[in-house]
């Protein structure tokens, strides 16, 4: 059976819900799940963990993320994308030194009130639910990074591309509507691609179109990285062990061996032994153990 991750292209339209099922019926596995949503109006990388890389969520889904996205000035939406209703209307130009004088305004670490038509749950239930039913709720303020924000090229009359580097819970569409309210002039995200998540990105990923021809083709396992391979950006911790102290590392116990101490404490890593990859391990300063097992059946 293969497992790891496979690095799809999702196309505008289809929901990350919609891959996850497509994966799983191209694949034939039940065990699948993505690595964080990516709009229904947006297109772009989407990587989708099948069988035991399921297990991996938490350490891809805070991966950074990159995306080209497109402003539109003029007209405010209440969704803050192209598929919600105007808003707020302005007959203004805006021009490309305009937009780069505020661009650094939103570099960095900042708190982002989340738009009320956002997945995030209220009371249990999804905020964009209650928006539809003209429930008011009080809109959730988190804190993002976005390291990097640059202008591209105006695609038309006061459209524009722009560049976004940022963290896990970023809302680009809401960062396109503050530029527009940061200039005076309404706007709202008109485009979106994902071009990287973590360290996937738009060279290695496939359209379902793609993924449904290799499987016919007999070549599915080209498509997937492996799960060792995807935490390729995280440390390592590599032990030499007998026969009783590996047999206690793949049952959940700590152990103990020369170098330790050296290892950083609660920190993520790769765990080998014996030159086995076994999973994510952590150390607590004095033993080590494998928090989450990731390689052959413990009891094969």
């Amino acid at each position: 059976m293969l497992e790891g991750v496979v690095n799809v292209l999702k196309p505008p339209g289809l929901t990350s819900s919609d891959v996850v099922s497509d994966i799983r019926h191209i694949f034939g596995i039940k065990r699948v799940g993505h690595t964080g949503t990516l709009d229904p109006g947006a297109a772009g990388v989407l990587p989708i963990c099948i069988g035991r890389a399921t297990r991996l969520f938490d350490y891809l889904v805070d991966k950074e993320k990159e995306y080209i996205g497109e402003i539109a000035f003029g007209v405010a939406t209440d969704t803050q994308d192209s598929y919600g209703e105007a808003v707020e209307r302005m007959d203004a130009e805006v021009t490309e030194n305009m937009i780069k004088a505020v661009l650094p305004e939103f570099i960095g670490v900042q708190n982002q009130t989340a738009p009320l038509y956002s997945a995030l749950s209220v009371g249990g239930r999804k905020m964009y639910r209650l928006a539809r039913e003209g429930v008011e709720v009080e809109r959730k303020v988190r804190e993002i990074n976005v390291p990097a924000l640059e202008l591209i090229t105006k695609t038309a009359p006061n459209r524009y591309l722009v560049r976004i580097a940022c963290s896990k819970g970023t809302y680009v569409r809401t960062l396109c509507h503050d530029i527009g309210e940061r200039i005076g002039v309404p706007a709202h995200m008109s485009f979106l691609l994902r071009t990287r998540s973590g360290a996937f990105d738009l060279d290695g990923a496939f359209t379902i179109g793609e993924l449904r021809e290799m499987k016919e083709q007999d070549r599915l396992s080209e498509a997937v990285t492996s799960i060792e391979q995807s935490l390729m950006h995280i440390g390592e911790v590599r032990m030499e062990l007998n026969a009783k102290g590996e047999k206690f590392l793949t049952h959940g116990a700590e152990v103990v061996f020369p170098g330790v101490e050296e290892l950083p404490v609660d920190i993520p890593l790769r765990g080998y032994c014996n030159g086995k990859f076994l999973g994510i391990a952590k150390s607590n300063g004095e033993a080590v153990h494998i928090c989450t097992f990731l390689g052959e059946d413990i009891n094969g």
